[in-house]
């Protein structure tokens, strides 16, 4: 995935997580899954990344299986990482692995993403059936704006886009940009100033 692999969101919680000490009888990747899940939950940025490293191939190929198309995988397993890190507390070790916790998160974004194609399709469906000949009613302002944002965002390089996407739909500290895409923090707030221009210039225009 190119842009959308994490690299470290800001540590948000000011706990140490101290490793366990190791039980030479245990499995272990098991005990290395639980450690992961451990520092996970405690908001190691660092475990972040080692989660996705860990685990973005199998939700990249779920998300991919499931919409069939790259694009669509990529924000999907984006999405997944984003709002496990944001939702960590719900985590219950006792109850799955971090590993399945993933799995029923992208399959629930999957599920979601299917729904809101039959929603868009549907939409599309109806207004072709719409009586030709009619004058549309006013369109509020927000709407045209929403229109022309979301069209100059998609004309960003995708890097760009996905730093902009991360800050601002997001709501995601510039540290924690360059943590989630392993991009250095001066390139992730050069990338956010040069797709804000580009943003306000087609807004201006």
């Amino acid at each position: 995935m190119t842009d959308t692999g994490p690299t470290g969101l800001r540590r948000l919680s000011g706990r140490q997580v101290r490793a366990p000490v190791p039980d030479p009888s245990a499995d272990t990747s098991a005990a290395a899954d639980r450690l992961l899940a451990q520092r996970f939950m405690a908001g190691d940025a660092a475990a972040l990344r080692k989660a996705y490293d860990r685990h973005g191939g199998t939700v990249f190929a779920i998300a991919l299986r499931g919409l069939g198309t790259h694009h669509d995988a990529e924000d999907v397993a984006q999405q997944v990482f984003v709002r496990a890190w944001r939702g960590r507390a719900t985590f219950d070790a006792e109850r799955g692995t971090l590993a399945g916790w993933l799995v029923g998160i992208t399959r629930r974004q999957v599920a979601d993403r299917h729904t809101a194609r039959a929603r868009d399709r549907a939409i599309a469906d109806r207004a072709g059936r719409a009586p030709q000949g009619v004058e549309p009613t006013s369109v509020p302002d927000q709407v045209v704006n929403a229109v022309v944002v979301a069209d100059e965002m998609n004309q960003l390089p995708p890097t760009v886009r996905t730093v902009v996407r991360l800050a601002f739909f997001d709501d995601l500290t510039h540290q924690q940009i360059a943590t989630l895409t392993g991009l250095p923090l001066g390139t992730v707030k050069s990338h956010l100033r040069r797709g804000l221009e580009r943003l306000r210039r087609r807004w201006e225009g």
